[in-house]
């Protein structure tokens, strides 16, 4: 694709980088085929192809109206079309690009800003999000309905492992929503792990990834969270831990991404490289260690998969899960269109309701043709937002190989 980008933009790495984008582009349309949105609207702008037009014509200074804003905002940045193009387009940075220099010249509602701002000063601190969520769960049955189903139940965590006596340490992201809302889940991950004779540590300093910042055009917020992970983590890298478990697919994304995007930082970028190579999903973990310790729990349960974006578009990890679960005994049914993303995409599903709703209408229906015992996922959005509107229980996957828990029936979302 041909561009004319304004002079003064070019001559700034974020407009080098957009045109580099923007000229990869061939105009070809296979993305249209796999994007969520276009699927649901039908408007080419609300497609990865017509975005792409909206952003090349913001960076050669047309006019920007709320319109624009609004199609941007309507994307999910669920990267099924990076999977679907052949130009290897990496259409996700292009549009963090264009969000930004959006939001720079179309002012947003004052409602708009107040659900941003309180986002980001409330969710990726777990004291700041747990107090609110201890009243949200004591004022449910006041609340309207569509805020009712939001409100999690508790989980509790359960007993994390004595520590392992041995070499092999690994470090885990504790996370901010998670460590709230589903905290067994790196519970889960620590017993794996100790079974497996790993151990799993968690850096109290670490806190969120950065992501949620990342998603709202907020990316100097974001880098101070990545600067305060990588300080937290540093001495434990130095004093050899192997590895940093992120057991949610979206924050993994982002760890992986650390190198990048601080390669700028002189005092960073050499150590937010060493962190994004040491950053592994749970699956690229199991999937290279024997399971034989942990038996086979499945027992014969029918379980339905729900890839998250983030897992099998972000990190390009696909149908790698679901073979690990078969071979612990688990029956995993095969899903219809599995590459669609649920609407949650980490704060879409709080920003853009009604199509996050429409999108998770469609991925429960796919999901219940197996009549599955229960729903597993691979991301803390993807597990609450699933959780809504049925009896099934939703899971994190680790949650299914948990030695503590085999055998043990899952409870019900509303339990």
């Amino acid at each position: 694709m041909q561009t004319e980008i304004l002079p003064e933009l070019l001559d700034t790495p974020v407009g080098r980088e957009a045109d580099t984008i923007l000229r990869s582009c061939v105009h070809c349309g296979f993305c249209t085929a796999t994007c969520p949105t276009y699927q649901l609207l039908g408007d080419e702008l609300d497609g990865p192809r017509g975005r792409i037009y909206l952003i090349k014509q913001v960076v050669e200074g047309q006019a920007v109206t709320r319109i624009t804003q609004r199609h941007l905002d309507r994307c999910l940045t669920c990267r099924s079309c990076e999977t679907t193009c052949p130009s290897g387009v990496r259409y996700a940075r292009l549009a963090e690009i264009g969000r930004e220099l959006v939001d720079e010249r179309v002012p947003r509602s004052l409602g708009e800003r107040l659900l941003r701002t309180s986002l980001i000063h409330t969710l990726p601190y777990p004291r700041r999000f747990g107090a609110l969520l201890r009243l949200a769960r004591w004022a449910r049955p006041w609340l309207p309905a569509r805020w009712r189903d939001k409100v999690p139940p508790v989980r509790p965590a359960g007993a994390r492992p004595a520590p392992v006596v041995g070499h092999r340490r690994m470090l885990a992201l504790a996370g901010c929503v998670q460590s709230v809302t589903t905290p067994r889940t790196n519970v889960a991950a620590a017993r794996i792990l100790a079974r497996l004779g790993i151990d799993l540590i968690e850096v109290p300093r670490a806190g969120c990834c950065g992501a949620l910042a990342q998603h709202l055009n907020h990316p100097g917020t974001a880098h101070e969270a990545m600067r305060r992970n990588i300080d937290a983590w540093w001495p434990e890298i130095e004093a050899g831990a192997e590895a940093i478990l992120v057991t949610a697919s979206g924050c993994g994304v982002q760890l992986k991404e650390y190198g990048e995007r601080l390669r700028d930082d002189p005092d960073y970028a050499q150590r937010a490289a060493r962190v994004a190579a040491l950053a592994r999903d749970p699956i690229e973990v199991l999937g290279s260690e024997d399971l034989g310790p942990l038996g086979r729990p499945g027992q014969g349960q029918r379980v339905a998969f729900h890839p998250p974006c983030t897992l099998q578009h972000g990190q390009g990890l696909r149908q790698v899960v679901e073979p690990l679960l078969q071979g612990l005994g688990y029956r995993v049914a095969a899903i219809q269109d599995a590459h669609l993303c649920c609407g949650s995409a980490g704060s879409y599903s709080l920003t853009e309701p009604r199509l996050a709703e429409r999108l998770r209408e469609n991925k429960l229906a796919a999901l219940m043709m197996a009549e599955p015992d229960l729903i597993a996922t691979a991301n803390i959005g993807c597990q609450l937002h699933l959780a809504v509107g049925h009896d099934k229980p939703v899971v994190h996957w680790l949650e299914l190989l948990d030695p503590d828990e085999a055998g043990k029936s899952f409870s019900s979302p509303g339990d």
